[in-house]
């Protein structure tokens, strides 16, 4: 199907009415996805297969690997099934590669398949910095109403999850089939193309430990989600010094932690 974007294929179906009608369904590719450093195999996920580069970053860096420094080139190599992507560290990162040593090779839902300890899935993060970043809840509405503009996978199949970095306006925008790979692919994007951390996350899922997790490596002050969190992602939002906004649809939205970071008048973003 000519125009189906990256990531995505036009899939034969028929569609059962008044009528029985043949045709095309364009749908969201998922493939099995090698992240391997150094040569290593730390993880496989189920993955769209698009912004592979910034998905070897980005699960790097919000899985502890190793930090933007420690990264010397990202490779990504199409194997019989799926791909592979090559990610080649400096030698002092090695020691990372066996702290967060995972085999996983599960759905897109699951962020935590094959961790080795309780520890390491209940692992607490760095505090984020503070911060000036402020928005109004204008602000967060419009953030929320700019995501479905950034999101031509989602149009096109109704089947993928999106995560955006909003500063005034969305700076970038990532989607993949799971919502932790789509943040990922974000934070990796951040990171290759020099964008900071002083803004909102904006997320179309619903928020567990692993989404704060990932934030707080980043470094971001506020998360802004359309869907609920659980308890424990707000508990670890208020440890981490973030601001965990949630059920944030049409008119209103929800404010978990850190309620210092909303006001009404006089906004400041950046």
């Amino acid at each position: 199907m000519k125009g189906a974007p990256t990531g995505a294929r036009a899939t034969p179906r028929l569609v059962f009415g008044a009528s029985v009608q043949p045709g095309d369904r364009v749908l969201p590719e998922e493939v099995a996805v090698a992240l391997s450093f150094n040569g290593t195999t730390q993880a496989v996920m189920m993955a769209t297969p698009a912004d592979l580069e910034d998905f070897g970053v980005g699960f790097a860096l919000t899985e502890g690997i190793a930090g933007p420094q420690d990264i010397l080139s990202v490779e990504v190599e199409t194997v019989p099934r799926g791909c592979d992507v090559q990610v080649w560290l400096r030698p002092e990162a090695e020691a990372r590669l066996v702290a967060r040593r995972r085999k996983m090779a599960g759905p897109v839902g699951c962020g935590l398949c094959g961790i080795d300890s309780i520890d390491q899935a209940l692992r607490e993060v760095p505090v984020v910095a503070p911060s000036a970043f402020r928005m109004t809840p204008a602000q967060v509405l419009a953030a929320v109403a700019a995501l479905p503009g950034e999101q031509r996978l989602h149009d096109a199949t109704r089947a993928v999850h999106g995560a955006a970095f909003w500063n005034g306006r969305v700076l970038l925008a990532r989607e993949d089939v799971g919502r932790h790979n789509a943040l990922d692919k974000l934070v990796g994007g951040m990171v290759r193309q020099g964008i900071g951390p002083e803004g909102a996350v904006v997320l179309t899922s619903r928020v567990s430990t692993d989404m704060v997790q990932k934030v707080a490596m980043l470094g971001a002050p506020m998360i802004v989600a359309v869907s609920a969190p659980t308890v424990a992602a707000v508990e670890l939002a208020e440890r981490a010094g973030i601001t965990l906004v949630a059920l944030a649809k049409g008119d209103r939205f929800e404010v978990f932690s850190h309620t210092d970071r909303l006001q009404t008048e006089g906004a400041h973003v950046g």
